[in-house]
């Protein structure tokens, strides 16, 4: 990249475009709702506690490198909407791998495959395995495999919109044992439930307010 993201923005870049293909009928993103999608506590890798300041900085900085616009759809307040897809002319399955590198970091075949699949279907590794490849040859690569871990089977991919993420830190730590998989995906659903209760509330709060100033203009 010729300008390199720090990792607040690698983090708002990959939530919008993370909502646009999940939750497209929330989408362009307002200020607090992509703050909000920063802080899960689910699919985010490390969970961060970003403050609005610091999105709208993140925002600035991505609107200057032409990642990001304010969206032209107009409403009450600005919404934020990506540029990655016409900017790298990123197909659905290329982009929904590289969005869930900036979201979650390095990650295995096997792993984009079953965390890719709530933005795009993956019949077979061999189908990730081929967008991984294209990303990876292109003239400027958006990827690269890492070197594998001592104790892992399988290499890990990373994004390259930071630069070369630094693997002289990674240990020989142990892969998790399957009761402690059993319950860190547990703990995602819970968060993820917890999420979406919260984004509905504020969606009610909306309709209200808008409700009530629709009743103002009769009194």
């Amino acid at each position: 990249m010729d300008a390199p993201l720090n990792e607040i923005e690698i983090r708002v870049l990959g939530c919008l475009v993370e909502k646009e293909l999940t939750t497209p009928e929330y989408y362009p993103l307002s200020l607090n709702a992509l703050t909000n999608a920063c802080n899960q506590k689910s699919n985010r890798d490390p969970v961060m506690a970003l403050e609005e300041a610091e999105v709208v900085r993140a925002l600035d900085a991505l609107r200057f490198k032409q990642f990001a616009v304010v969206s032209a759809d107009g409403g009450r307040v600005p919404k934020y909407r990506h540029l990655l897809a016409e900017r790298l002319r990123l197909v659905p399955s290329e982009l929904a791998v590289v969005c869930e590198l900036l979201v979650r970091g390095p990650q295995t075949v096997g792993e984009l495959r079953t965390r890719a699949e709530r933005m795009h279907p993956f019949p077979e590794l061999a189908a990730v395995e081929s967008v991984l490849n294209e990303l990876m040859e292109r003239e400027e690569p958006l990827i690269a495999k890492l070197p594998r871990q001592p104790g892992r089977k399988e290499g890990r991919y990373a994004q390259l919109f930071g630069g070369m993420p630094d693997v002289t830190a990674e240990g020989e730590e142990a892969p998790p044992e399957p009761a402690r998989l059993k319950v860190m995906a547990e703990n995602e659903r819970l968060a993820a439930l917890e999420e979406e209760v919260t984004a509905l509330r504020e969606e009610v709060a909306t309709l209200r307010q808008l409700v009530e100033e629709f009743k103002a203009q009769f009194e």
